[in-house]
């Protein structure tokens, strides 16, 4: 099991979110529970390459 960092917000009467490593799919929910399960969904699809041309966030070390 590992870790997976996502940003969140309530407005109006849903919750946003998107995934830190994916910060150009948004997805939403009623509530956070229901939020948190659609960014599993976009997880998966993202990570297991179901989505073409995916941008992912890198990170770069410089001495």
């Amino acid at each position: 099991m590992h870790t997976i960092k996502y940003v969140h917000w309530h407005e109006d009467d849903s919750w946003f979110g998107y995934l830190e490593e994916y910060p150009d799919y948004w997805t939403q929910g009623d509530t956070l529970a229901d939020l948190v399960e659609h960014l599993k969904d976009l997880y998966l699809d993202l990570s297991g390459g179901h989505i073409p041309g995916a941008r992912k966030v890198g990170e770069l070390v410089m001495p």
